[in-house]
């Protein structure tokens, strides 16, 4: 039912800025194990090229959050970003048993490893499938630092005990809700 949707998008992403349609990125799934989390690629081809130099002139270095506005991404890839089609193609993750619908998001493995040192029971969020939305999604959004990846951490664990048909519901109700409000990152 999707195959329209699919293929007008990937199309979309090529006319605006051709190269890759897809992007792969790393990510900590269930137990730990890395896995490649797909997406439409919703920013300009050579985007880490840009990214080296956006981090020289901050003088940051290694992996960081997603930014706010940031300047690599396309005009299309602020769209995509904005209704969560960027998030489409997880359902191949979904299909190969990587993620699931709901669950904590997945982190990379970079963020994972730092926050594990940082935060006390970090690593029982693995317990679980990551999920293409969650608790932590729909309750706080988007983190963009340790602190906020506390609280989510406390959304994530509250899912995971209090995991029921009712709260995947709940999930599913609030995504739905958040994407007609357009209020993705």
């Amino acid at each position: 039912a999707l195959a329209p949707v699919l293929a007008m998008t990937a199309l979309a992403v090529y006319l605006d800025d051709p190269g890759p349609i897809f992007f792969g990125q790393k990510r900590s799934g269930l137990h730990g194990r890395a896995f490649t989390m797909w997406k439409f690629r919703s920013m300009v081809a050579d985007a880490e090229k840009l990214r080296a130099q956006l981090e020289a002139a901050n003088e940051m270095d290694g992996p960081v959050f997603k930014v706010q506005r940031d300047p690599r991404v396309t005009r299309f890839g602020r769209f995509l970003r904005r209704f969560s089609l960027d998030e489409l193609p997880q359902l191949w993750n979904i299909l190969k048993g990587e993620m699931s619908m709901i669950g904590p998001r997945p982190e990379r493995p970079e963020h994972v490893e730092r926050l594990q040192e940082k935060i006390p029971f970090y690593r029982t969020r693995h317990i679980l499938r990551p999920g293409v939305t969650g608790w932590a999604q729909v309750r706080y959004g988007y983190g963009a630092n340790d602190e906020d990846s506390l609280v989510k951490l406390q959304y994530d664990l509250y899912y995971i005990r209090h995991q029921s048909l009712m709260l995947d519901f709940s999930i599913l109700l609030r995504t739905v809700g958040k994407v007609l409000r357009m209020s993705g990152q």
